[in-house]
């Protein structure tokens, strides 16, 4: 079963300036860092059950065997100049080629390095795949992310629809939530909600960690160093790092991290060509897309922001998971219909004159709820529709224009950028209510 995130442990290990760490694990190979190039993090956690009672299994919903393999992989860049935070987010199925170790030369999916040579393979494999180097390596599992939370206070999230997954145990209702640290594993956990799979999951992860890194800053717990040592002493069980990071080295990150505000900080997926790359002994993998992971790890290795490269996002047109022309539908006005046409939309000709009178208020979508996943994609060429699942209704979909109805917007079939093209920290945060000052 798929694990948790290491939202937190960036919190927990980073964002401190006095954190206590096991300081047990082996030793990766790292480099001598080039201080004007930046620093470079890499943040695990680890799918493993061992240690934990059943009664603690069965508290946190986290039942299934766990592979001791990376369930989440997170490359965290601080620019050379201190104003920037990049987080780039590794899914764990990504197929790569392992860096040598005690097996013959193979590939596979990424999360097994560690489960074949441990952090040591884990920290060289990244280094192979991306070409940068690791500085650091952090690691926590799911009861350092619960603690984190639950020192905390609770971590904020936000939905606007129902959330429910029997797989992870969430049970959200639209709105913004405070979540304790057992509901919060729930909630980073969960793949089964819209937007369902590994990048929609990585996305919320990413969003939570916004939250709490934004209130955090803002309640002053590391403005200072007695701050910086309370908030410390919290968490100084929750997270592992590897023998080369030392006090110092954590303090520096501290820091580093101390003056930063949500626009100071951007966040990634790795850019997928394949979700479905097949291969023998390993299953369904991820392949990444070669030219856009090339220019995302290039600009990390730059020092250079990854928001705005057209090189990683080529596109700026809306981005949808699914190709245009996979959907079939019929609308109640030529102007709409036609731009839908232009768009690569199958608009079906009706034979009968379809410029009625727009009814009162926005475009409804009606559909099968069947193809739900596909109903995002004509959404979002259609801003402010409102989607109308009915039971029966086939595999068309009916547009009727209300007198509300927007332009049809440019979109482009780019999966990758649906959930994971780089963006600023803020544009991941909660909506504050109105009138509410922002940070």
């Amino acid at each position: 079963m798929r694990s948790f995130t290491l939202t937190a442990v960036l919190v927990a290990a980073v964002a401190t300036s006095g954190a206590v760490w096991a300081g047990d694990l082996p030793s990766p190979r790292l480099f001598d860092t080039e201080k004007d190039k930046g620093t470079n993090v890499l943040v695990v956690g680890i799918d493993r059950r061992a240690g934990m009672s059943a009664e603690e299994i069965k508290r946190l919903h986290v039942g299934g065997k766990g592979c001791d393999c990376t369930d989440v992989m997170m490359v965290v860049h601080f620019a050379g100049n201190g104003e920037r935070m990049s987080v780039v987010s590794i899914p764990r199925d990504s197929y790569v080629e392992f860096a040598d170790h005690a097996h013959p030369q193979h590939s596979g999916k990424i999360n097994a390095a560690f489960a074949h040579g441990g952090s040591d393979l884990a920290v060289r494999t990244v280094q192979q795949a991306t070409g940068l180097k690791i500085d650091h390596y952090l690691e926590a599992d799911f009861t350092g992310f619960v603690n984190t939370v639950d020192s905390f206070g609770g971590a904020k999230v936000c939905t606007d629809k129902p959330m429910q997954d029997i797989n992870s145990g969430l049970a959200l209702q639209p709105g913004t939530h405070t979540l304790d640290g057992r509901r919060a594993l729930r909630y980073v956990r969960t793949r089964h909600v819209s937007p369902p799979g590994d990048l929609g999951r990585v996305r919320r992860q990413q969003r939570l960690l916004v939250e709490m890194l934004s209130r955090l800053r803002a309640e002053g717990a590391f403005a200072n160093p007695v701050a910086a040592m309370e908030t410390a002493t919290k968490l100084r069980k929750s997270v592992r790092a590897d023998a080369n990071t030392s006090l110092t080295d954590l303090v520096h990150l501290g820091a580093l991290l101390r003056g930063l505000k949500a626009d100071q900080t951007e966040f990634a997926t790795v850019p997928i060509s394949n979700f479905d790359y097949r291969v023998p002994e390993w299953g369904s993998s991820l392949l990444w897309d070669e030219q856009r992971s090339v220019a995302l790890w290039a600009a990390l290795r730059e020092d250079r922001t990854i928001v705005g490269d057209s090189r990683i996002r080529p596109s700026n047109d809306v981005p949808v998971e699914f190709p245009p022309s996979s959907i079939r539908l019929r609308a109640t006005d030529a102007a709409v219909a036609a731009a839908l046409r232009a768009n690569g939309f199958v608009v079906e000709d009706t034979g009968a004159q379809i410029d009625e009178p727009r009814p009162e208020g926005p475009t409804v979508i009606t559909y099968d709820p069947f193809w739900d996943r596909y109903a995002a994609t004509l959404q979002a060429a259609i801003p402010g529709s409102e989607l109308r699942p009915v039971d029966g209704h086939g595999d068309i979909f009916d547009v009727q224009v209300g007198s509300r109805a927007n332009t049809v917007v440019k979109v482009v079939h780019d999966r990758s950028s649906v959930e994971g093209a780089p963006v600023q920290g803020d544009r991941l945060r909660c909506l504050p209510p109105a009138n509410a000052p922002q940070e």
